[in-house]
């Protein structure tokens, strides 16, 4: 007896290929195989006409989807059919959650099996895993089958009826969803308390103490007996002292002259108290808190924590990836059990088995949390894993074996002194047992609560005594914005406010950023103008689809249809077509929404108009002589546009940008100006002579205000040659880079090896013993992404003709197909799911036949090509639901 077994990814493919009796063949359906229309051309002939045929659901025949086979699945589907011809069994072994269950019942509807055809579900891809799976086979779900597709069909009304009233109202390209637009309300709304924030400055006093050698600090706390006035005593909108509140407010005058006064006086110890602390290990790894440690510790994206994990799930190393479930497995516990008394020893392990419990109600994406795979766990060392792949596993790894550790204990030590009438307070933190934190020390949001888990000693004082004070220093604060949302910081309020599913995280913040909603910039998710003005639309209009509470409930109730709880069909009719359904909505709304207030911005405190262009976002005022406009640069956040910057861009404008001075060697003038990618300098004038004047953008930190004429020579000079290297004779030269400035040592043929500055280091004065110092220094940071041991973001399979790999992978433009030393981008509209094998073997075939034709290519051609591929940067990602 023959059966076909149809999984996702050839990957996993080869993975399962292992563990199944011969008679078994395993073939990918390369993720989706039917979906509704992406396209007008996608739309079928019978139904073009129809005035719901852009929607691809007849919402008049009680929202029937209009389901199509992609032009680049067809192949696959085919290949498929001729498969199934020769077997006396069909099994359907995609992924265990509502999505994996919606692409076995497509592949259910097209192939038509005329053989006995089952649903194979498994958490993880071990032997004992797959056999298990093979003897529990089941039918396809039809109730999680429909929960998904009401998922997805109210995803689409959502898009497909919202995005073009954007299009019409602001701008062209623009979209909007039913996740996706509560997600950038919430980083419009940060941005916005931002914008209001008023800075508040207090002081307080700094003592370096020490007792029989041994120093310690001290804050200042009380005088007088009246507390002293803290960040958290400050009202975020005014910049002033909360009312009501009984503190003392120091400013630095008096900050000094305290200082003073105390000074030689005698410190006194009055009371010491410690208290002990217990702490428990977190939970194993869901796929939210999986992203969102993963983009603490490893500074990974959401969408590239998945894309590791996927990997690593399909490879056999750890269970299914997308889970909402703390829950535990009695193998997995025990396996965990085994690692920590191995290599920690009995003293380290819980007294007894810990089992996690889900508090979620719509934890039901699968069984298990996120764990390294099988019933005993292979060390990250054993796994012969590298780069992020390693790193992910390591952090599974530690976080599953932590769980079943002995608590931490701890003794929290706080001792209160006073000197005269100024009452100071240290703290410090004995570790009495580490337990769980030998294995496992979780990341923080908060750079204050980094050194949590460190001891802090303090020496052995008793009340009444005298120690030392060998300094006291007058600080100065200043409160802080709230912080801008991390993509960690974003998965975690989304998850916590119940809008969309942790699984999709990943898709919605790459859309965001994708859709130019959001710059990600140093970890922080900063909305763009464009964000603003979306926001402000659907704040005002269609408020529902905005409110994360709606959005919540709407939530909720897919998961109630998933349980046969609530019924599709009524939620949908209610929700598009009723009284105060969406349709109706927007065709109330169009009328009364005016384009051009549509695309201004609204900012306090600014008498400029922001509007969104074709180009971007701009500025624009009116004064005797009409109307100035000016461009506003990319680097330039809502919350940092003020008068003064808007000054700058429209003086530029009207009276020239700013001149520093001349170039001594040459006389000519140089200037500071603001161009779309920020401040830079610039020598001499543009002409018909000189149509392209020497350009070096500003050094981080520095701003249009302080650049002096050696600076500005300075940059124009880069790069420096710095000298020759020793070994090689290779010149060595230091310059500024769109990663910031480097170093850089041209050795021939090997090509050109780069390091990267220190923050103490200065492109304008390093010299070449300081750069020979770098560069002997090991790479780090993107060099371990670019090796050549990078993962994979997908394994397509090998080449006919020389039996070499070819693989996705991701690039500086995007995903690009490798084959050998031949890379070529992905076409234009195409994710990384959509590409099959014949598709890469013809986009590689017709880059080599090209690539011998035009060695010879001009400058012009290459960057255009250069900027082709930098604009087809697309998302891997399932084709499923939005959220």
């Amino acid at each position: 007896m023959s059966t076909l077994v149809i999984v996702e990814s050839p990957t996993k493919a080869r993975t399962i290929r292992n563990y199944l009796p011969s008679g078994y063949r395993v073939e990918a359906s390369m993720g989706h195989v039917r979906d509704l229309p992406q396209s007008a051309s996608e739309i079928p002939a019978a139904v073009k006409g129809e005035t719901w045929a852009q929607l691809g659901v007849n919402v008049d025949a009680d929202f029937e989807p209009v389901y199509v086979v992609p032009k680049d699945k067809k192949k696959i589907v085919t290949q498929l059919k001729d498969a199934l011809k020769d077997v006396d069994e069909l099994i359907l072994a995609t992924d265990e959650d509502r999505e994996g269950e919606s692409i076995s019942w497509h592949l259910y509807q097209l192939l038509k099996p005329k053989v006995p055809t089952k649903r194979m579900v498994f958490h993880e891809i071990t032997q004992e895993a797959i056999k298990k799976a093979l003897k529990d086979c089941r039918d396809i779900d039809e109730q999680l089958v429909r929960a998904q597709e009401t998922r997805r069909i109210l995803d689409r009304l959502v898009g497909y009826t919202l995005s073009p009233l954007l299009w019409k109202k602001i701008a062209w390209g623009l979209s909007a969803g039913r996740v996706q637009s509560v997600a950038v309300r919430l980083l419009v709304t940060r941005e916005r308390q931002r914008r209001a924030f008023h800075e508040g400055t207090y002081w307080d006093l700094k003592a370096s103490l020490s007792k029989e050698k041994t120093p310690f600090a001290a804050q200042l706390v009380t005088l007088e007996g009246t507390k002293i006035a803290n960040g958290s005593d400050f009202d975020a909108a005014t910049g002033q002292i909360i009312a009501g509140r009984n503190v003392l407010l120091l400013n630095e005058e008096q900050a000094v002259a305290l200082k003073e006064r105390l000074t030689g006086k005698t410190w006194n110890v009055n009371d010491i108290e410690e208290r002990p602390v217990t702490r428990k290990p977190s939970p194993p790894f869901t796929t939210s808190t999986l992203q969102q440690e993963s983009n603490r510790k490893l500074r990974l994206s959401a969408r590239d924590t998945m894309r590791v994990a996927q990997n690593l799930y399909e490879q056999g190393y750890i269970t299914y990836m997308r889970t909402d479930s703390v829950h535990l497995s009695n193998q997995a516990i025990a396996a965990a059990r085994s690692c920590v008394e191995k290599l920690y020893g009995q003293q380290y392990l819980s007294p007894q088995p810990r089992q996690y419990t889900t508090k979620s109600k719509g934890a039901q994406e699968a069984h298990e949390a996120i764990r390294p795979a099988g019933s005993s766990f292979r060390t990250p060392q054993e796994t012969g894993l590298g780069g992020r792949e390693l790193a992910v596993y390591d952090l599974i790894w530690k976080r599953t074996v932590a769980c079943q550790m002995a608590d931490s204990r701890q003794t929290q030590i706080t001792v209160q002194l006073q000197v005269e009438d100024a009452g100071f307070r240290s703290s410090g933190k004995r570790i009495d047992f580490p337990g769980y934190l030998r294995a496992y020390v979780e990341g923080s949001d908060d750079p204050e609560a980094a050194l949590e888990d460190q001891e802090v000693i303090l020496p052995n004082l008793k009340v009444g005594d005298h120690p030392n004070c060998t300094d006291l220093e007058a600080v100065g604060h200043e409160t802080q914005p709230p912080a801008r949302y991390t993509e960690a910081t974003l998965v975690k309020t989304l998850e916590s406010e119940g809008i969309g599913r942790p699984s999709t995280y990943a898709s919605i913040i790459g859309t965001i950023i994708d859709k130019g909603y959001a710059h990600l910039v140093t970890n922080a998710l900063i909305p763009t103008f464009t964000a603003f003005a979306v926001t402000d639309l659907l704040e005002k209009h269609f408020p529902d689809v905005v409110d994360p509470s709606f959005t919540s409930k709407m939530e909720q109730t897919l998961d109630d249809i998933a349980t046969g709880e609530a019924k599709w069909l009524p939620y949908l009719q209610k929700f598009y077509l009723g009284e105060k359904g969406l349709e109706t909505l927007v065709k109330e709304q169009e009328s009364q929404i005016d384009a051009t207030k549509a695309r201004t911005v609204e900012l306090e405190n600014l008498d400029a108009k922001v509007r969104i262009g074709k180009y971007g976002p701009y500025i624009e005022v009116e004064n005797g002589e009409g109307v100035i406009t000016a461009s506003i640069p990319k680097d330039l956040t809502p919350a940092d546009l003020d008068p003064k910057q808007v000054e700058v861009l429209l003086r530029q404008k009207t009276t020239g940008p700013d001149q520093v001075g001349r170039h001594p060697e040459t006389g000519e003038p140089i200037y500071v100006k603001i161009g779309a990618y920020g401040p830079y300098v610039q020598l001499g004038d543009k002409t018909d002579e000189n149509p392209k004047p020497k350009q070096a953008s500003l050094l981080k930190g520095v701003t249009p205000e302080t650049v002096t004429l050696e600076m500005a020579v300075g940059l124009l000079a880069l790069p420096r040659t710095l000298g020759v290297h020793p070994v090689t004779g290779g010149k060595i030269q230091a310059s500024l880079g769109r990663f910031g400035p480097y170093v850089v040592h041209d050795q021939g043929k090997e090509g050109k090896d780069y390091r990267s500055l220190k923050a103490t280091d200065n492109v304008l004065t390093i010299s070449l013993e300081r750069a020979l110092e770098l560069l002997s220094e090991p790479k780090k940071g993107r060099s371990s992404t670019n090796s050549k041991s990078k993962a994979a973001l997908r394994e397509l399979g090998t080449h006919p003709e020389d039996g070499e790999t070819i693989n996705i992978y991701d690039g500086p433009y995007g995903p690009y197909i490798k084959h050998g030393k031949t890379n070529v981008s992905i076409p234009e509209g195409q994710t990384v799911e959509d590409v099959t094998l014949a598709a890469a073997l013809n986009l590689l075939a017709a880059k080599t036949s090209t690539g011998k034709s035009t060695r010879k290519t001009s400058k012009s051609t290459t960057s255009k090509s250069k900027s082709t591929a930098k604009s087809s940067t697309t998302t891997a990602k399932k084709k499923g639901t939005e959220g």
